[in-house]
């Protein structure tokens, strides 16, 4: 089997559905499969997939484990050579997913890659990014971001410097559309669970690089993906302490990553 498709749900039956059709209205010239897994949701999910998808596996998990471990037990259940992970708010265009499969056929030193994502709108989303400091972050979430050397180094995390039409060796992508060549997972790993959500992506691009193999950023797979997903968790700073949910999530996130990796150089590519 050539790709294993994973979307993970969490009370989004109606754009799983869409999802779904999308994915077979683009995916003509592959053999794959497609694993829902659902992480607690009830909301109806089962029961659209048992009427709508007799060929799709269904997981249920009971209760929300997060991104990144709902995510291993579709990764754990997979068959195909690929696997993609696909967020229910994603739009293929142009069969992106055959060019994403296509271009690591091509590039058997790629570990992961990732598609432009694009807002509704058509205009770019940002798809990739260079590895987080701690820096950086103080300099997104503090009145210090307005100094022109902060804008400069922020300009460059956000990778602005290219226009985006080109294939580029990136330090990660973003996890709302992931390809991986299954047979790496064998050194790298599956998503650390320490993360319940955010920066699970960019922890996991690290370790494929950590272990030998290339992240790319691949232009010419198009996808729009309908909620940017920082969502609100991208507005907070250090001065408001109102947070949300998402917000403290977010905070715990940063906080395991930062331990986890505390010493230790981002010059990790190779």
């Amino acid at each position: 089997m050539d790709l294993s498709i994973i979307i993970l749900n969490y009370k989004t039956r109606g754009l799983t559905k869409y999802c779904i059709k999308n994915i077979k209205e683009n995916t003509a010239n592959l053999a794959y499969e497609i694993i829902v897994v659902d992480n607690g949701s009830n909301d109806g999910c089962e029961a659209m997939i048992k009427e709508n998808f007799s060929d799709i596996k269904f997981i249920q998990t009971g209760k929300n484990l997060g991104f990144a471990a709902g995510n291993n037990i579709g990764i754990k259940e997979a068959q195909g050579k690929y696997i993609i992970l696909l967020n229910p708010d994603i739009t293929i265009l142009e069969n992106s997913i055959e060019k994403m499969v296509k271009f690591m056929e091509e590039h058997p030193e790629v570990g992961l890659a990732g598609p432009r994502l694009n807002n509704p709108d058509g205009s770019y989303q940002i798809s990739c990014r260079t590895f987080q400091t701690l820096k950086l972050v103080l300099f997104r979430r503090t009145p210090l971001g307005k100094l022109a050397k902060a804008k400069e180094q922020l300009k460059q995390h956000l990778m602005l410097d290219f226009d985006h039409q080109t294939n580029r060796e990136v330090d990660w992508v973003m996890g709302a559309c992931m390809i991986v060549r299954k047979s790496a997972l064998e050194k790298v790993g599956l998503l650390d669970e320490r993360f319940f959500f955010y920066v699970e992506d960019m922890d996991w691009c690290r370790r494929f690089w950590e272990n030998g193999f290339k992240v790319y950023y691949i232009a010419e797979a198009k996808m729009i993906h309908l909620y940017e997903r920082a969502s609100a968790a991208e507005h907070w700073n250090f001065w408001n302490f109102n947070f949300n949910r998402m917000t403290r999530l977010h905070l715990v996130s940063w906080f395991k990553y930062f331990t986890k990796y505390l010493g230790a150089t981002n010059n990790v590519r190779r």
